[in-house]
């Protein structure tokens, strides 16, 4: 798929992820031995950033913490054609806006979000780059489950906002919503997973081991695949899936 399609990305479709990370450096040598990316600079715009690719195509990026005291963390971005008037809408919602739409020249305009229960997300109003140059494969963004306390209001919530990506389109939606349930700390605040589709799910999680991260939840069934929930060799927690 080429960069300028934005018209795949309705309203509410995944269409981008990021990792902020203390060490990009380290992170290109986890995520390019795991998933055979290979990277290359976006620009000044992206500041301290890599665009991580799979066959010379974009699949997400990785960037340096501005500040130590910011999680480690993938975030999902939504596809908005107004990232004004969605952030609008969200905070008309109960949600709220962490940092307001800001253009990254011609590439396009992004903003940080939380719903009504803190979960972060991004937004992404397409330019230059409409988002991901490959998915749904190995190596690729394949998945982004929101773990909540309160599914109905989840539901509410991004109902409202996505409607059609979520309820109206004929091709599978790539977003789901579970309970935080036993399986997971009792501490642990309501988030979005972001997914990367495998092969080969025991050998991606002996190669995770192998490069310095950790396993944090051993293969479980789904309804749309064999996931297992791992973090990198700083922290930044993702879930790798074999359909």
């Amino acid at each position: 798929m080429a960069e300028n399609r934005a018209s795949v990305y309705g309203e509410g479709v995944p269409c981008w992820v990021d990792a902020q990370l203390p060490d990009v450096e380290a992170g290109k040598r986890f995520y390019g031995e795991l998933f055979g990316w290979t990277f290359s600079e976006p620009g000044e715009a992206y500041g301290l950033a890599v665009w991580a690719r799979l066959d010379d195509e974009p699949v997400a990026t990785l960037a340096r913490k501005a500040d130590g005291r910011m999680p480690t963390v993938w975030t999902v971005y939504f596809a908005t054609p107004d990232a004004e008037a969605l952030g609008r809408r969200i905070i008309a919602a109960g949600g709220q806006l962490i940092t307001a739409p800001l253009p990254l020249d011609d590439f396009g305009v992004h903003a940080l979000a939380a719903d009504p229960e803190g979960a972060v997300f991004g937004l992404w109003q397409a330019g230059g780059h409409a988002g991901f140059g490959r998915w749904h494969e190995p190596g690729t963004f394949a998945w982004v489950e929101l773990y909540t306390r309160d599914t109905a209001g989840a539901n509410a919530f991004y109902g409202d906002l996505f409607h059609e990506a979520l309820f109206g389109r004929d091709a599978e939606p790539d977003f789901g919503r579970a309970v935080v349930s036993e399986v997971f700390p009792a501490e642990m605040p309501p988030h979005f997973l972001t997914h990367f589709q495998v092969m080969d799910l025991d050998d991606s999680l002996g190669a995770v081991r192998r490069l310095g991260g950790r396993v944090q939840v051993p293969p479980f069934e789904t309804s749309y695949g064999r996931v297992a929930v791992v973090t990198d060799n700083q922290g930044a927690s993702f879930a790798l899936l074999r359909r």
